[in-house]
Parts: C-alpha cells; structure tokens; sequence
C-alpha cells in the first residue's frame, strides 16, 4: 500500500476560503478543491491506499476546533490517519494532549510560520518537554525570509532536534521550502524524517543532488501537500527528479505506510 504522508483536508464550508489564502500565500494555484472526496479520488487515480491529513490552529482558540476536525476527519474514513495541533500558548496542553491519545489521535502538525511563533521560542520548547517522546510531529519548515528572520528553518529544526532527540520528527518540504541549500548545511544526514510536498517542483538540480546523497533514503517520504498539488502529478514528478538520483519512488511510497500503519474503524 502507498501513503500520502503530507496532505490538507478542510471542512467544506471553508474549502474555498482556505484554498484562496494558501493561493494568496505561496502563489500557487491549488489543484484540489480541499474537501475530502476530491483527496480520496485523486488518491485512488495515484494509487495511493492512505493519507495522512495535517492542520495546525492558527491560535490557541483554534486548538480544540482543530482537534475536533482532526477527528472528524478518522471518523469519516479509515484510510484517513489525522494529525491533531497545539500552539504554544494554549492554556490546557496537557488536558488536549490526553484527549488527542483518548481519541487515538498520535501526530501534531505545526506550522510556526502561519501558527505566529519561532521554532527556537522557549514557550514552544516548555510544549515540547510536555509532549514527550511518543509522538509524531510533522512540522513546516521553511520559506522566503532569511532563516535569522524567519519563524522556522533549518537551522532552527537541527536545534529542535539536537534538544529534543525522543519524538519522531518530519521535517516538511526536504527540510525547509526555500531553503534547501540551509537544509544540506544543517539538517540532512540528522535523525529527521523529510517528505517531498512543495519541493521537487522548485529546488534546483545540484541542491537536490546534494540533498539526497547526504540524507538517509530510508527518512524520506513521499508527500503531495494536496490541495496545492494533485498526489499522480506529484509522483510522476519525483519519477522524473528522484529516480535518476537513486531513489526508488515505489519504496518512498512505501515508507510513510511503516510510519502510519492501517487502522480498524472506531
């Protein structure tokens, strides 16, 4: 079975504000139209079993509307494996942390950039020492301000992981959207998961080159960051820019099926 480990799903009486702002953002036009029929349907055409779906509150009254979704979202189908968040000043962390495990809910998305904090910031490191080391953390890493300007980074994310070395981490976008050449310089060849989502579309040939020969191949992981862009394309893409570099898509696929194994219904 393949995985889409990086994917957004909305509710649908947002979709169309969500994908408008991703668009207004980073430029892109979206593909999806963010609801989850759309994502499972493109999943099928790509052959891709699972999904997991991420979403990060984008302040602390947002965490528990957030985690509610995340929910929603493993109700509705069990190809679905969500991730719930946190922010760093949210009151209750500890009680939202209790309820996600009730839930058997075991990944947290967060997204400094949009989520208004630094990856660095001591409020986010005392959230750190309170979730522990039996989760799964996908975090944004990465973008168009200078990494000393910017909330997160790959400098920042080899800091995190340095400090924090129990949770299991994923660094989105190969390490840091635009900022890769950082990502080769501090974090490739650390104990951090990369997945592909918005990346392989815009990091240059010799960056690449030199990303994935520093970096494990069994810590990479395929990711389409739907809505922004269809999962076949995706694919095909890394077919096109990973392969001739010695990586085998089909295992990349893979992989992200080891880290989130099928569920039963609840």
């Amino acid at each position: 079975m393949f995985t889409d480990t990086h994917t957004h799903v909305f509710h649908p009486k947002i979709a169309e504000k969500a994908i408008n702002q991703l668009h207004s953002h980073y430029g892109i036009h979206p593909q999806g139209t963010g609801v989850l029929d759309d994502l499972l349907t493109r999943a099928d055409r790509a052959g891709i079993g699972r999904v997991v779906v991420h979403t990060a509150a984008t302040d602390p009254s947002q965490v528990i509307p957030a985690n509610n979704w995340a929910m929603d979202m493993e109700r509705q189908s069990t190809r679905v494996t969500a991730f719930g968040t946190l922010h760093p000043d949210y009151a209750e962390p500890e009680k939202e942390l209790a309820r996600l495990r009730k839930a058997g809910i075991r990944g947290l998305k967060f997204h400094p950039d949009f989520q208004g904090f630094f990856l660095d910031d001591p409020k986010f490191y005392a959230l750190m020492e309170m979730i522990g080391n039996d989760w799964t953390l996908m975090i944004h890493v990465g973008d168009t301000l200078p990494p000393e300007k910017n909330p997160s980074c790959p400098l920042k994310m080899a800091k995190l992981r340095r400090a924090f070395p129990g949770p299991r981490l994923i660094a989105a976008h190969l390490g840091g959207y635009s900022h890769w050449r950082y990502a080769v310089e501090h974090l490739a060849g650390l104990d951090v998961f990369f997945d592909t989502s918005s990346s392989l579309s815009f990091i240059d040939d010799d960056t690449l080159r030199d990303l994935l020969a520093k970096h494990p191949a069994d810590q990479l992981l395929f990711g389409s960051d739907y809505p922004l862009f269809d999962p076949a394309d995706e694919i095909a893409l890394a077919e096109r820019r990973m392969a001739p570099l010695g990586i085998n898509v089909q295992t990349l696929l893979r992989a992200g099926t080891l880290l989130f194994p099928e569920r039963e219904a609840k």
